[in-house]
């Protein structure tokens, strides 16, 4: 990458109800010589972010303004002035592919903010050759899909490799608790993607280990827990809290951790470095505490339920313009900062070795933040690493470039989200 250009750092959809608040991070917690800019389609919307950035830190350089259509060759103008952009625009499937295959043909690394499987697999399958040959790190699912998640399972292996000397058997994920609202884009995205792609893509795009570049040569699945559990599709796990339900977001974390353990994987085999590696055996669950069973089981069905409706075109046709009329926020809108002030999220994982006495470890991770400030904060926190941290040391570093995944970012960023107020420990 050339090291003239202009800006280390764009954030483009700076406007945006998400992409506000990633200013605001960028604002207050990035060095203070930091050479940035904000970037979107309106110059006026623009000023007007700046202008409330101004009042974060008076006393802060103000980033410098950037206007820029949805179009290839404006995005591929914008990429070569800067180091790194993060891309806060959404829905992705309709929006993401110009800025991510600009930054990939550019030799720009790029963050998002995405939680759209189906198309991070289309993306890998386009640009992540490319990606790799310009030197470019792009990592997807930079926000709250799926950082905890990921860098969980990351903490939890690598404690288990420094502690025991062991791979991982498994990594079971629990949504403890959590405070947070949601925004019209979110909202929008869940409904689009059931409609903009084929049941067949779909499947094929989700399943847990899609996006991994190596697949296992079995999927165990070592969760098996009592009769009475299993015939309701739950599970009774003590150590996470009890009954344990349907999580709306687990399917697309197991699917990014799954191509974590795949990275890592393919790096220890041509490395021959096997302490790289998560464990031959490895897989990750990720689930929900509910406070009893039948909490969980309400859950369960609703989620199912509503997911069903989406995916049949006929109710998909008649549900999707009431809920966007009377249920969801209109795009760009979400949570008032009023409303978010006592947000927070808050997480548990239990992690097994796979050696014969089967030694579990416990994690926890807990954010002061919602959903929406918690992606600001691993945003920024990623762009800091990379741009002023000690990229070279990780794995994404090492790997050069790419579609990569958050725990490629490994310890350093372990470290950089522990500042930034994301603690995530491990204990035996």
């Amino acid at each position: 990458m050339a090291q003239d250009r202009q800006y280390e750092l764009v954030l483009f959809g700076a406007t945006g109800y998400t992409g506000k608040l990633t200013a605001e991070w960028v604002t207050t917690r990035l060095p203070t010589d930091l050479k940035w800019a904000v970037a979107g389609r309106n110059a006026k919307k623009l000023q007007a972010v700046v202008d409330e950035l101004k009042q974060l830190n008076p006393d802060r350089k103000l980033p410098d303004i950037e206007t820029c259509e949805l179009k290839k060759d404006q995005l591929v103008e914008l990429a070569n002035k800067t180091k790194l952009m993060i891309a806060t625009v959404g829905p992705f499937m309709h929006y993401g592919e110009h800025a991510l295959a600009a930054c990939a043909e550019t030799g720009t690394h790029y963050l998002d903010c995405t939680g759209e499987v189906p198309w991070i697999y289309d993306m890998i399958a386009k640009y992540h050759d490319t990606a790799r040959k310009n030197g470019a790190i792009i990592i997807p699912e930079c926000g709250l899909d799926s950082v905890p998640a990921d860098l969980t399972a990351f903490a939890v292996t690598n404690h288990i490799r420094k502690t025991l000397n062991a791979p991982t058997a498994n990594v079971v994920f629990s949504m403890q608790d959590m405070k947070t609202g949601i925004s019209g884009g979110t909202s929008l995205t869940i409904l689009e993607l059931f409609g903009n792609y084929t049941l067949k893509h779909l499947a094929k795009s989700m399943h847990p280990f899609s996006l991994s570049p190596t697949r296992p040569t079995s999927i165990p699945d070592p969760l098996k827990g009592s009769l009475f559990y299993r015939l309701f599709g739950l599970l009774s796990i003590p150590e996470l809290g009890g009954t344990q339900t349907t999580h709306l977001m687990a399917a697309v974390d197991e699917c990014i951790t799954h191509r974590s353990w795949g990275l890592y994987d393919q790096s220890a085999k041509e490395r021959s470095q096997p302490s790289l590696a998560y464990g031959e055996k490895f897989r990750f669950n990720e689930y929900m505490r509910a406070k009893t069973f039948l909490a969980g089981l309400m859950i369960k069905i609703g989620l199912g339920t509503f997911s069903l409706l989406l995916v049949l075109p006929p109710t998909r046709w008649i549900l999707s313009p009431l809920i966007r009329r009377f249920v969801i926020p209109a795009p760009g809108e979400g949570p008032s900062k009023e409303s978010m002030k006592n947000d927070f999220v808050s997480y548990k994982a239990l992690g097994v070795a796979d050696t014969p006495n089967k030694e579990k470890v416990i994690a926890k991770l807990d954010c002061a933040h919602g959903g929406y400030e918690a992606t600001g904060l691993t945003l920024s926190a990623a762009a800091n690493l990379i741009l002023r941290g000690r990229l070279a040391e990780t794995e994404a570093g090492k790997l050069g470039g790419g579609i990569l995944t958050p725990a490629t970012l490994g310890e350093q960023y372990l470290e950089q989200l522990g500042e930034f107020g994301m603690k995530i420990e491990v204990g035996v």
